[in-house]
């Protein structure tokens, strides 16, 4: 497998210094970031775990997009990760042996229809329903009806009726000021079992103020145990501008839970695969998205409410800082009769030493409620760490 994914690097970039130069463009461009961080307290438990550690890693990523015309492109990104004293590219002699192909797809403009077909990215409804890589098509018309074929999963190459795909419907309606958009996907699972979600997504900008909201029901079915699913997903937020310095935030969202797992109901917002929703530094993944505290569905949101108020103050071009507090619950109490999972303070400073390259520097404190420490009497989790990134 890494030899199939090194020969496809080295096709790409063959392919882009073979070629004369007048048959296409050439488009080049990536991302780097190395974090150092520390994370402690997040287990719940008094004992030592390994969701408590101190580590420093890089990631890198490097695009590459070929510009036949102005209808046909060539799209690939690659990407790989080490932690500093791995060995799998970070110990002594640094020689990385994993690299992946996050994405590689054909983009083609047919007139009104936009083709994207491949290995691409694709976010649905801000990530509380999916936002990730995948496998499938997208069909975009008018640039504002999108059609996508997914596919989920392919491991049982012997019966055809256990793959897993999905089909997804969006339009854009837009206004002045505001867009509306209804979205339905339809997942197509394994042993006859099915799962729809149905909704809309609004934005909408207010001048010095902007509000968004996404409201969505799942429904489906599940064999052979015959469960049907009744899920429901709500979340709203926005932001306002007190000033060129000063802004406030917030957001509320929530996400159904079960209260009987042992029944015939389904209740628990489910994913279909690819959820990813980052919200709070230690409950919600945040930067240092390593591990999150104990009884947080991290970014695969369910069985949660979850309350946000922030503020960003720009003190110089160079400068900014966040503050957010973070307010969370489960929906649905846990196994020990707990629903309480504490309130977060998030701090964080980011300074743009020079043009692109910018550093965080993140502090965050959970007071954890019972249902974070699962019955213990350990210590509040806490998070420090800095972040040095770059794009180009």
């Amino acid at each position: 497998m890494k030899k199939m994914l090194l020969v496809a690097l080295v096709a790409v970039l063959g392919l882009a210094f073979t070629v004369p130069a007048s048959a296409f463009e050439s488009e080049f461009g990536g991302y780097w970031r190395t974090r150092m961080f520390t994370n402690d307290n997040f287990s719940g438990t008094d004992s030592d775990s390994s969701l408590d550690n101190s580590k420093i890693d890089t990631r890198t990523r490097l695009y590459y997009t070929a510009v036949l015309n102005d209808n046909l492109k060539f799209v690939n990104k690659f990407e790989w990760d080490t932690t500093w004293g791995d060995n799998v590219g970070g110990d002594i002699g640094t020689d990385g042996k994993i690299l992946e192909i996050k994405n590689s797809y054909v983009d083609a403009t047919f007139g009104m229809v936009n083709a994207k077909i491949g290995q691409q990215g694709l976010v649905l409804a801000r990530g509380f329903i999916f936002d990730d890589d995948y496998s499938g098509i997208n069909l975009t018309v008018a640039g504002a009806t999108s059609l996508v074929y997914m596919k989920i999963d392919e491991s049982d190459t012997t019966n055809m009726n256990d793959d897993n795909q999905a089909f997804v419907v969006a339009h854009a309606i837009k206004g002045d000021g505001f867009t509306v958009t209804p979205l339905a996907l339809y997942a197509d699972l394994e042993d006859s079992s099915y799962t729809y979600m149905i909704g809309v997504d609004v934005d909408a900008n207010l001048g010095a103020a902007s509000v968004w909201g996404s409201f969505y029901y799942e429904g489906g079915n599940y064999d052979p145990t015959d469960v049907d699913q009744s899920a429901y997903l709500l979340a709203v937020g926005g932001n306002v501008n007190l000033s060129d310095m000063v802004g406030l935030h917030g957001q509320v969202f929530y996400a159904s839970g079960d209260d009987d797992p042992t029944d015939d109901d389904a209740e628990a917002w489910t994913e279909v695969g690819g959820q990813s929703y980052y919200w709070s530094e230690i409950m919600g993944f945040g930067v240092f998205d390593d591990v999150v505290s104990n009884g947080s569905p991290a970014d695969k949101v369910s069985n949660i409410t979850a309350i946000n108020l922030g503020t960003t103050i720009k003190a110089s071009e160079k400068l900014s800082f966040d503050a957010d507090v973070w307010y969370a619950m489960l929906a649905e109490d846990d196994v020990n009769g707990e629903d309480y999972l504490g309130t977060e303070i998030d701090l964080k400073a980011t300074y743009m030493l020079i043009d692109g390259l910018k550093l965080e520097v993140i502090a965050a404190y959970l007071f954890a409620g019972d249902a974070t420490y699962n019955g213990s009497d350990d210590d509040d989790p806490l998070e420090f760490g800095t972040q040095l990134s770059l794009s180009f």
